[in-house]
């Protein structure tokens, strides 16, 4: 290693930007340090630092570490200014004198880009993804090349957009690089992007109909300007710009994926391969990654992998999908439908800009689509009367507040797993907060009340409504936080027997709150009715369960035998049960569970009742009942309420299995 190590290093570390060369003053003075560093590797140990007297601890922790890609973007570089690379002939226009060669070039740029787009949607820098792009730094140049121009301009705008509707949305937070423009170009005019866009794709689009019209492509060379000198392969030229062109524009994206693999080979000479960012192959023009570490201060230096075009392919297939499952979703859908919904589309694990844009489209000025109240959804949900509309109620304070805490609910649902779980654990308490004082307006006198109206009963049958709907959406916001964890593994195994008597416990309690609201809301539809009371088929129907309460017993019956099995097991000594070196059972159940305790969620789940409910638990206990064919005999028989319900049958299925597996391996075990 020669001294011009420490020179580099040395100007590594400068804050001025740096002309093109380095030149050598009279007072350099050059050094051989590779002894010295020699010296240092064979006495520094991992984690130690070489400073200097007056190297502090915030000097270390603002320190590079030399030659790491993540920490240290490096001095050595092809370019120091994009003028440099555009002199050098990084990125020509044309990109060549040969239209067959310029237009695969193209091609391959489009391709490129796709990749990097896709490569930024995972979180990483836009500088050092999308604008590692010489032609998107500087798009005038671009101006004579039509084709080159129109894309870049679709980059550009496709960028400025998907940062907008991630930044509205506030799902950023979960990737605080990903809004960082780092001062690049991103501003385009839309409209006059459009145009450019349109009278490209209208030329190309016509020399695709000439060349199907005509089988010898005569008519292309004598009415059109070919885009390349091979009049066999014109067609798929234009099929596979076409495809690219339109796809940030396209309604209708079912074909993409086929149509951009058919027009990746239309050369014939490359095959698509793993590794690369383009469609056949070639490394694309024009693309520099470590410009903008100079051109960008504030760009952190990042070690970045582009996407192979297969996986930006298949990355944006995946996300025109989800786009296109959200669009699904019906305009008059009610808050627990659209609870619902949100759950279930997570679980297809979409990325950021997916779920940004689905709280958009959810919750615009505070509304569902912009549209809805909240506190008429809230209503419908909790099942109050049409004439609560005009009633005061909802000027109260907790009322407002409640709106407020739904929307906050719908846009954490919106968020990845870990800030969702982190979130909803910090939101029950607020649930809990506007739960007391629901109870405590309840409580209030008669002269407390004589703001609102006369009706007493009424107003107090509508605080009820809505205080069982709050309890049954505090319960149920634990339960989410619960399952999240097995999502996010954080449960060990020897955790499972008090995780799953957790789900338990919040489970019969969330049945029984919604038993009692839908019990709460019949009652007031038959008062206000005009059937006659007293009749049998009245009689039947009031002592029946609805569909969505025995699903939920289904679920309580698998986790009650879930912890019984597991407890078994761990007292008839059939699993490990050494001591953590670290912390007892007590302290793990806090840690998982505390943030419940602290909501108060329920006073009788607690460590201690754990300990009696399991501790005395024996397979000769369990051999008087299996909780597993009760789950699975639940499951079978309330299947047809939910024939035009795809998710709730699936989540049937699904618990049928699990509980035969469970039942059969009950048996084998008491055996």
């Amino acid at each position: 290693m020669e001294g011009r190590f420490a020179e580099e290093a040395a100007v590594r570390h400068r804050a001025q930007p740096k002309p093109a060369a380095i030149p050598s003053g009279e007072d350099s003075v050059w050094a051989d340090v590779s002894p010295l560093l020699c010296a240092t590797c064979n006495e520094i140990q991992e984690g130690e630092l070489i400073h200097g007297e007056n190297f502090n601890l915030f000097a270390a922790m603002s320190a590079l570490e030399i030659m790491d890609p993540k920490m240290d973007s490096g001095i050595v570089c092809k370019y120091y200014s994009l003028d440099e690379a555009i002199e050098d002939g990084a990125a020509p226009v044309p990109i060549n004198f040969d239209k067959t060669i310029d237009v695969q070039c193209t091609i391959d740029i489009m391709d490129h880009l796709l990749s990097c787009e896709a490569t930024w949607h995972k979180g990483h820098s836009l500088a050092q993804t999308v604008f590692s792009c010489l032609y998107l730094l500087k798009l005038e140049r671009t101006s004579s090349h039509a084709l080159l121009h129109s894309y870049c301009r679709i980059v550009r705008a496709t960028c400025k957009a998907v940062v907008s509707v991630v930044s509205d949305a506030r799902t950023h937070e979960e990737e605080d690089i990903f809004t960082m423009a780092y001062g690049l170009p991103l501003n385009v005019e839309d409209e006059k992007c459009l145009a450019v866009v349109n009278a490209v794709e209208e030329t190309i689009a016509r020399q695709l109909r000439a060349c199907k019209a005509s089988p010898s492509g005569r008519k292309v060379i004598d009415d059109f300007e070919p885009l390349q000198n091979d009049v066999a392969l014109e067609e798929g030229y234009c099929r596979a710009i076409l495809c690219r062109l339109r796809f940030p524009l396209l309604p209708c994206y079912h074909e993409y994926e086929a149509a951009t693999r058919k027009g990746s080979n239309v050369s014939g000479s490359h095959s698509v391969e793993d590794g690369g960012t383009t469609a056949s192959g070639c490394h694309p023009i024009g693309f520099d990654a470590s410009l903008n570490t100079r051109l960008s201060a504030p760009t952190p230096p990042r070690s970045i992998k582009i996407f192979s075009w297969r996986e930006a392919v298949e990355y944006f297939t995946k996300l025109l999908q989800d786009l296109d499952v959200i669009c699904s979703l019906p305009l008059d859908v009610s808050l627990e439908g659209l609870l619902h919904f949100v759950v279930q589309f997570q679980k297809t694990r979409p990325d950021l800009v997916a779920r940004a844009h689905l709280q958009n489209l959810l919750l615009q000025d505070g509304e569902l689509y912009g549209i809805h109240p909240m506190f008429a959804l809230i209503s419908k949900a909790a099942g109050l009367p049409e004439a609560v509309k005009n009633h005061n109620i909802q000027r109260m304070e907790f009322i407002f507040q409640l709106g407020l805490l739904v929307v906050n609910l719908l846009r954490i649902l919106c968020t990845n797993a870990a800030w969702q779980r982190r979130k909803l654990g910090k939101i029950l308490q607020d649930w809990r907060v506007i739960q007391m004082q629901i109870e405590m307006a309840l409580r209030q006198e008669n002269g407390d009340l004589s703001h609102l109206p006369d009706d007493l009963s009424f107003h107090e049958n509508i605080l009820r409504h809505v205080l069982l709907w709050v309890e049954e959406q505090t319960y149920w916001i634990a339960y989410r936080f619960l399952i999240l964890g097995f999502e996010l593994e954080l449960y060990s195994p020897s955790e499972y027997c008090m995780v799953y008597w957790y789900i338990y416990s919040i489970l019969i309690k969330l049945a029984e709150k919604m038993h009692h609201r839908m019990l709460s809301n019949s009652s007031s539809v038959k008062s206000r009715g005009k059937k006659k009371k007293g009749s049998p088929l009245d009689a039947s129907r009031e002592f029946q369960i609805p569909a969505v309460v025995l699903l939920i017993q289904s679920q309580i019956s698998l986790a009650e035998g879930l912890t019984l099995m597991l407890a078994a097991l761990k007292n008839e000594r059939m699993l490990s049960n050494r001591p953590s070196p670290f912390n007892t059972d007590h302290e793990r159940f806090l840690q998982h569970f505390e943030v419940l305790q602290k909501a108060g969620i329920s006073e009788d789940i607690s460590y201690r009742s754990f300990q009696e409910a399991t501790k005395t638990v024996s397979f000769s206990t369990l051999a008087t009942y299996n909780y597993f064919k009760d789950a699975q005999r639940i499951a079978r028989d309330i299947k047809h309420h939910f024939l035009g319900d795809p998710d709730r049958l699936s989540e049937l299925q699904k618990i049928e299995q699990v509980a035969e597996h469970n039942s059969v391996a009950l048996n084998v075990v008491c055996r």
